[in-house]
């Protein structure tokens, strides 16, 4: 599904990504770690095509996708919740959730009956703007808008970072769910240990820019994640 090899990225004279290759497949969930700082907001970037690669590739169903620009990878189906959620404040939930329509062929615009019920909250608030949400509800409201667009594969960046703990098991039960269905793979950038050892499949440990550390489930080691983050 997604082959992410070698790939490097700089910010001006700054190189955020050295050499980084993950994988993501259907059904599956890679968990990307590493504290702040160290280019996990920026290799989903790179895969989403809101930054460019300075070498490597990054290859989706088989095709190497460097090139496209971000609303044709979106056209693909790949689908990105970023950090901080970035949903429109003064559009209703509705509104926001029907932005997810852009890359969509005209028959396919409607809303997925599993976001309703993934998120029940976000049915019984579809007429209130999105920037009068608590920041759970509005995390929700953005891996929602995510699901509108019927995604292949699925990034996610951070959406556990300042939420409440009822609400990161709605949404850790949300992700089980998406993984379960076997038909979409799932990248998941994560500080919180817990939650990701809960989901993952496959994890990388970030640091400077590169690959530190990774592993499969049938091999983890919490502590040892917990050290390489460290690191």
């Amino acid at each position: 599904m997604l082959a992410v090899k070698d790939i490097t990225l700089f910010y001006g004279a700054a190189q955020a990504l050295r050499g980084v290759s993950i994988a993501a497949e259907p059904g599956k969930v890679t968990c990307v770690l590493g504290r702040n700082g160290v280019g996990k907001t920026s290799l989903l970037r790179a895969m989403v095509g809101q930054q460019a690669i300075a070498s490597g590739s990054i290859e989706f169903e088989g095709v190497d996708i460097k090139g496209l620009k971000p609303y044709e990878r979106a056209r693909k189906g790949i689908s990105f919740v970023p950090q901080g959620r970035e949903i429109f404040p003064l559009l209703t939930v509705e509104e926001n959730l029907k932005t997810g329509y852009a890359p969509l062929s005209r028959d396919q615009r409607n809303i997925p009956d599993d976001v309703f019920s993934l998120f029940p909250v976000l049915q019984t608030m579809l007429g209130r703007r999105g920037g009068d949400l608590s920041g759970g509800q509005q995390q929700q409201l953005a891996i929602g808008r995510a699901l509108v667009m019927r995604p292949k594969l699925l990034l996610l960046d951070e959406p556990t970072e300042g939420i409440q703990p009822s609400i990161i098991k709605d949404i850790g039960r949300a992700i089980s769910y998406l993984r379960n269905l076997g038909n979409i793979a799932i990248v998941l950038v994560e500080q919180y240990l817990d939650f990701a050892c809960e989901l993952g499949d496959n994890f990388a440990v970030m640091d400077r820019g590169a690959v530190k550390f990774s592993c499969d489930r049938s091999n983890l080691d919490p502590s040892e994640i917990s050290r390489a983050m460290a690191l």
